[in-house]
């Protein structure tokens, strides 16, 4: 089996003990070779100046290809673009680019009045600048604001029509969720990469409410395998295995590329990228 080419997300830290972590999540993962790390907004996009100090620090410091989220939620188009602007001066040319979850409390997404109504008009604007490459999400399991799984596969494609080069997808629990998605974007005309988004589960409590929430579907199985396991004081090893072996059928499938939700916590994701295949690069071991 031949090993993937892997990528990771981060989120920027919120306080001094969080810098570290992310600093040695950073130090735990770059020996991998990673082909790019991307830094999250929060939702409402709370962490929209803490995404940039974060981004422009990991470029400088680290030696990898960072990739900064950008969403459009309560900002106008040129605020937005303005932010673009700011990471390209900083030498980051890779944007995660999305429409952004509204804040928390506040209800179903609502565009600001002097902003970009949606994902597809931001991937337009930042193409027409010409100094991006643009990464979209997409969705294996029906988003909550969609009507269904074809409704999901149009929207994406309208995104990558506009200009984007790549779409990284949400977590799934089964491989078969994406095989059966990919299969019906391509049957869709759709023929950009569709990488897979992988989440070892370091805690199944949050990972299960994080799930419910974005619409992912649950398979019973899990759900039961964790609670077992709780009990046992397995949760580990079972998290581990459940993430290779989900890895593996995608490998096994033709998938060569995964993107590790790594929740600044890298030992999970470490140890996956190993029984893969994926070993340290003797060259990156020593992160200055």
């Amino acid at each position: 089996m031949p090993a993937p080419i892997v990528s990771f997300e981060f989120f920027p830290p919120q306080n001094l003990e969080a810098s570290f972590r992310l600093w040695d999540t950073v130090q735990t993962l770059a020996p991998l070779d990673p082909r790019f790390v991307s830094v999250t907004y929060g939702a409402g996009g709370t962490t929209r100046d803490l995404t940039r100090d974060a981004v422009a620090t990991l470029h400088k410091s680290s030696g990898l290809n960072v990739a900064a989220h950008l969403t459009c939620v309560n900002a106008t188009r040129e605020e937005t673009l303005g932010i673009a602007r700011s990471f390209a001066e900083a030498g980051v040319n890779e944007l995660v680019a999305l429409r952004g979850d509204p804040p928390k409390g506040t209800g179903a997404f609502q565009p600001h009045p002097d902003g970009f109504a949606n994902s597809v008009e931001l991937i337009a604007a930042l193409k027409q600048a010409g100094e991006f490459t643009i990464r979209v999400g997409a969705y294996p399991d029906t988003h909550p604001d969609a009507a269904d799984m074809a409704a999901d596969i149009d929207w994406l494609k309208a995104k990558l029509d506009a200009g984007a080069d790549e779409a990284l997808t949400q977590f799934f629990f089964e491989a078969e969720s994406f095989l059966r998605f990919r299969d019906a974007c391509a049957k869709a005309g759709i023929d950009k990469p569709i990488t897979p988004g992988i989440l070892p589960i370091e805690n199944w409590k949050g990972a299960s409410k994080f799930a419910k929430a974005c619409g992912t579907y649950i398979p019973d199985w899990v759900d039961d395998a964790f609670t077992t396991a709780a009990r046992d004081g397995r949760e580990d090893l079972l998290a581990t295995a459940i993430c290779t072996e989900l890895c593996s059928d995608l490998i096994d499938e033709g998938v060569d590329k995964l993107h590790f939700y790594t929740l600044n916590r890298p030992e999970l994701t470490r140890d996956v990228c190993h029984a893969l295949g994926v070993t340290p690069k003797l060259n990156l071991q020593n992160v200055a």
